[in-house]
């Protein structure tokens, strides 16, 4: 039985209700820590890596999410929709995580400049743009996001498998510096496992491009 997904509208939604419910949960106290994963320490002490990776990485997820969520609408091959239901499934779940955090530590889930946590040496020239106009690694442009709605068939699959690889590629790069430099526990865990996730996907989704006569954008 096929399963409906959420719209891009309804998951710019969900993302509101996420922040919404994360505030609210807030207020019934430790019990939301504990189910976040965080600990006394990690509550009360995050850097400004752990601030800026949750932000950014939450905004970088949703726009895979888009992405997996247009595949699901448009795509009729069952390998491509089933690693879009992963991404979506996954990606939806972290970023509820990444702004339940925020919710805790007292910031609020966007703000500041984008990308200005990175380290020197983890900093990306980027492809799309983050808030306030910074580069955010990977993303996809709003042209080519239209343009990847107006294809059918393999042609469609072929370019959101190209996106969604340069969007992982970008990705992955804020993950390796949020698990080098960030100091609360549940961010160095939760950046670790999407780098490690990411790199395997990366490695499916390029095997799958080829299957399909296509070869991959330039890195971000």
């Amino acid at each position: 039985m096929a399963t409906i997904q959420p719209t891009p509208s309804r998951t710019r939604v969900r993302t509101v209700l996420l922040a919404v419910i994360a505030v609210g949960l807030v207020l019934i106290g430790g019990g939301l820590a504990v189910a976040l994963g965080i600990g006394r320490g990690d509550a009360s002490e995050p850097n400004a890596v752990d601030i800026g990776f949750s932000r950014d990485m939450a905004t970088h997820h949703l726009q895979g999410v888009e992405l997996a969520n247009a595949a699901l609408d448009r795509s009729a091959d069952p390998a491509v929709r089933g690693l879009a239901f992963d991404i979506a499934s996954t990606q939806n779940n972290q970023v509820g995580r990444m702004h339940g955090w925020l919710a805790l530590w007292g910031y609020s889930p966007t703000g500041g400049e984008a990308m200005s946590w990175m380290s020197a040496d983890g900093a990306h020239s980027g492809h799309g743009m983050g808030a306030g106009g910074s580069l955010m690694p990977g993303m996809a442009t709003e042209a080519e996001i239209t343009a990847l709605r107006s294809l059918e068939g393999t042609a469609f699959d072929v370019e959101f498998l190209r996106l969604m690889i340069r969007h992982h590629q970008g990705g992955l790069g804020m993950a390796e510096d949020a698990v080098a430099n960030a100091k609360t526990s549940v961010v160095r865990t939760l950046a670790q496992r999407i780098a490690e996730s990411q790199t395997a996907e990366t490695s499916l989704m390029t095997d799958m491009l080829t299957t399909r006569g296509g070869t991959p954008l330039p890195a971000p």
